[in-house]
């Protein structure tokens, strides 16, 4: 688990790689974070090392590579998800989200960004995140993502018994039926919500 000093080095070890092409240098990352001993900066490079953030080189100036440069470790954020009336689910990963340790273990989750207002009294917001844990099936009053043909959308799943209701948490919407034999397959559970203010 990175502390917050680590996650800045991360960060401004990106950065610099990003604008110069190389790796800074142990003394650039002191003198970048008032560090005086080039022995604290290697403690958070190993530190980076052991979480497998950076692999390092020996003695070499600028010896510290980033692996995954491809990809930022965390939850790809896929697309939007209705809140409101079911919407076109996209398929993209938009960009990453670095949950850190709020989730435990992170395979099997994707972010969504809210749309609407249909889940508002269960604390989901428009332009809210939800992270959900990909499953094809759900309990009895648990929010799920559900995929009804094309179109995605965030609501309580309440199976009946001559259809499955997706409830909205505002009663300025009605619940969407879904009646057996219609396209309907949940994507997963949401487990949490993120909000920037």
């Amino acid at each position: 688990m990175l502390n917050d000093k680590a996650r800045e080095i991360l960060s401004y070890i990106r950065s610099f790689q990003q604008e110069s092409g190389l790796p800074p240098t142990i003394r650039e990352i002191g003198k970048a974070f008032n560090i005086t001993s080039t022995n604290g900066v290697r403690y958070y490079l190993s530190m980076l090392e052991k979480a497998g953030y950076l692999k390092r080189r020996g003695k070499v100036s600028r010896g510290s590579s980033l692996l995954a440069s491809m990809r930022r470790p965390g939850i790809p954020l896929v697309g939007r998800v209705a809140a409101g009336q079911p919407i076109l689910a996209e398929e993209c990963i938009e960009d990453m989200l670095e949950p850190g340790e709020m989730f435990g273990d992170t395979s099997g989750l994707f972010a969504l960004r809210v749309r609407g207002d249909s889940m508002i009294d269960a604390g989901i917001l428009e332009r809210d995140y939800v992270i959900v844990r990909q499953r094809d099936q759900a309990k009895p009053g648990e929010i799920v993502v559900a995929l009804i043909g094309d179109e995605a959308t965030v609501k309580y799943y309440q199976p009946r018994q001559d259809c499955i209701e997706l409830v909205p948490a505002n009663e300025n919407h009605e619940p969407i039926r879904v009646k057996s034999g219609e396209d309907l397959r949940i994507l997963g559970v949401v487990t949490g919500v993120l909000r920037t203010v």
